[in-house]
């Protein structure tokens, strides 16, 4: 059984993934798969033992032929996987799979499944005070291993998808424009504005780009961070502006450069820009720990620009469009409760489960972000609203849930057009009417 076991379980951690893997990522992900289906089958046998059902006798002229039909299924699976591989490699123009790759693979899915076997011999050798030293010293450095195993992988994983492999730096700039947070006459300095906000306002531009950011420390509150911005918006004049775009950010305050550049390049200085952010957090630590800050904070920007625009002449109404990505597509959503008009909402990449009806949507069959969401467990996702952009894996229970968790590991590092990453595209209006 434990021959079968492991098969199955090597099998089952080849299953076609939404995104390229990195050979240290499989590996860890094979090698987990092994232990916790060990774990299982060990549990299984001590309950058939517990119900008296004896075990079954073994029969040692089973083992050859078993190891060749096992050997014989992983070969196939993961021939599979090579090719699943490198057609999703083709089409995102990453390099293909060597031997390489399966050799490093196979490597760290040994030392994955050795380590954390070891760990409750090491827990008994514990009870042995001569040992005892030893035995904490083994068990700290093979934890360390592994989790410095793990986090290189997915450092490896990361930079070698990123472009350019390099973290943004920002430097403060010379000067900044009044239309720009942070630049003339504005209540922000540069230094309050924080990473994000500097990175967003001070993004190429062409022509007098109106770009305005509120961070979580220009006031105590969303509602008091709104009226900041209102006032920020009327000093650099804004409202002058037939467009005015609501950039909810992602969990961390991020605004992406490619829908900054998609707006102004769509109308020019015809339009501005403003983002309030909600967190400094990143996204997913936000989506799990505080979920309705991002729709608490873009309802209350949302709430405080319509009251302002309230008081304009029609004619001197600048048009309000609601743009967010990721986590910022939740808190977008939120602001209308009933469908929006044609190109007043913008969404890329929403996470499954947001309503995107009226919207104008940009979404990629291979992120992650799309497919995840408890139910996937058990039931396939709805990708009605995605581009096929990349082949598409089929639905399997349990199995694809644990894959697009993997996935969103790397969402944001998949080459341009792919996984969670999304070009100018995203200020396309999508309606007959925009």
């Amino acid at each position: 059984m434990t021959v079968l076991t492991v098969v199955l379980a090597t099998a089952i951690s080849l299953a076609p993934p939404l995104l390229p893997r990195q050979s240290v990522v499989q590996g860890v992900v094979t090698g987990l798969s092994v232990v916790i289906a060990l774990a299982v089958l060990r549990i299984v046998m001590a309950a058939r033992r517990r119900a008296g059902r004896p075990p079954r006798p073994a029969r040692p002229e089973l083992r050859v032929p078993v190891a060749l039909v096992g050997g014989s299924v992983v070969l196939v699976a993961a021939a599979g996987a090579h090719r699943w591989q490198n057609g999703l490699r083709e089409v995102m123009s990453v390099p293909a799979v060597d031997v390489r790759w399966w050799l490093e693979a196979l490597a760290v899915a040994i030392v994955v499944v050795a380590a954390v076997l070891a760990v409750p011999r090491l827990v008994h050798l514990l009870s042995r005070r001569r040992v005892a030293v030893a035995a904490v010293t083994v068990t700290l450095a093979i934890g360390a291993t592994v989790g410095i195993g793990v986090t290189v992988g997915i450092g490896t994983a990361t930079m070698a998808f990123s472009p350019g492999g390099t973290i943004d730096t920002v430097a403060s700039p010379t000067a900044l424009s009044a239309g720009l947070s942070g630049g003339a006459g504005s209540a922000l300095s540069w230094n309050r504005l924080g990473r994000e906000g500097q990175k967003f306002v001070s993004l190429p531009a062409e022509g007098s780009p109106i770009r305005i950011y509120v961070p979580l420390s220009a006031a105590p509150d969303p509602s008091a961070r709104a009226e900041f911005a209102v006032d920020e918006l009327r000093r650099s004049r804004a409202f002058d502006r037939p467009h005015l775009v609501v950039a909810v950010p992602t969990g961390s305050g991020w605004v992406d450069a490619a829908a900054v550049r998609g707006f102004e390049h769509r109308w020019g200085d015809d339009v501005a820009i403003v983002a309030q952010q909600y967190s400094d957090m990143p996204s997913w630590a936000t989506f799990v720990l505080d979920h309705g800050a991002a729709e608490e904070e873009a309802r209350a920007l949302v709430t405080a620009l319509r009251a302002h625009l309230s008081t304009l002449p029609d004619e001197q109404r600048p048009a309000l469009h609601v743009y967010g990505q990721s986590l910022g597509a939740t808190g977008a959503s939120a602001v209308f409760d009933n469908e929006p008009e044609p190109c007043a909402l913008f969404l890329a990449g929403p996470p499954a489960g947001v309503r995107t009806d009226g919207a104008s949507v940009r979404a990629n069959t291979s992120d992650p972000v799309v497919w995840w969401r408890p139910s996937l467990l058990w039931s396939p996702p709805d990708l009605s609203h995605a581009r096929a952009d990349a082949p598409i894996p089929p639905w399997l229970p349990v199995v694809s849930f644990v894959n697009t968790t993997v996935d969103l590991l790397t969402s944001l590092e998949a080459p341009p057009g792919h996984g969670h990453r999304y070009g100018d595209d995203q200020a396309r209006c999508t309606s007959a009417h925009g």
